[in-house]
């Protein structure tokens, strides 16, 4: 299920350097603050990724256990731990499988989009069970996920970006096709790593992430026992969600 391995796993800081990690976990904590019952203090974390919510999270004062399905993120995850003395504990595992011995937990979170990774009813249906057993009554669920109308309306089929390294220039493509009846987005990346030598290096990966409607997702969490509590246009206080919103972050309560 999982991508980003190997050479992608090692430029996906370089991918993602002006993301505002910082900002987003500022954004959780808020929500933590606002429609938590008692003090929340131990977070688990799904598709970690490289471990920068993780890292924002713990200088935000919580205790904090990653998950992630790719090795290779994991790897650098820790080596960014490493480098601040960071206590956060990475673990590889699926989310469709979640088993940390150490729940329950206060909150669990899973951002940037990654439940869509799980593209199937049944996956779904297992992650959320598997996030109710790892919360304790009262604990909170805040996630993100690609909204349905942005997708569907405003995608582009052909993306391409730019990045300035040492070595020379990174060019990434990005090709979008979608699947209406799965509700899935295929994006395939083709990345040139161009050297000031004249040579350069080319790998390809493709992502397959759900995408799903907010009525839809209030849903699938009541049927797995949660409690909707609020939608967010991303990492906003904005609760209008148009078809112009790409990114809607939800909060859900375990009762």
């Amino acid at each position: 299920m999982h991508p980003y391995r190997t050479r992608f796993a090692d430029l996906y800081d370089v991918f993602y350097a002006d993301k505002a990690y910082d900002d987003e976990a500022a954004f959780v904590h808020r929500c933590l603050q606002q429609y938590g019952s008692g003090t929340a203090r131990r977070i688990l974390e799904m598709a970690c990724g490289t471990g920068s919510h993780a890292l924002a999270l713990e200088r935000l004062g919580y205790e904090v256990i990653a998950t992630d399905g790719s090795d290779d993120m994991l790897a650098a995850a820790r080596r960014k731990a490493a480098e601040v003395s960071s206590t956060v504990d990475f673990r590889c595992q699926d989310m469709r499988t979640l088993d940390v011995t150490e729940r329950p937990f206060d909150a669990a979170v899973c951002l940037f989009d990654s439940i869509g990774y799980v593209a199937t009813n049944e996956g779904l249906v297992q992650v959320l069970d598997g996030v109710f057993r790892h919360l304790r009554p009262g604990g909170l669920f805040v996630f993100e996920f690609w909204h349905a109308a942005a997708m569907l309306s405003r995608h582009e089929a052909l993306r391409m970006r730019r990045w300035q390294v040492p070595e020379g220039e990174i060019l990434r493509l990005s090709e979008t096709t979608l699947d209406c009846a799965r509700q899935l987005g295929c994006v395939t990346y083709n990345v040139y790593e161009l050297r000031h030598d004249g040579t350069y290096a080319h790998c390809t990966e493709t992502h397959v992430n759900r995408y799903f409607l907010v009525q839809e997702m209030a849903g699938w969490l009541m049927a797995a026992r949660f409690v909707p509590l609020q939608w967010f246009a991303g990492f906003t206080p904005d609760e209008r969600i148009t078809d112009e919103v790409w990114h809607v972050v939800a909060v859900a309560r375990r009762p």
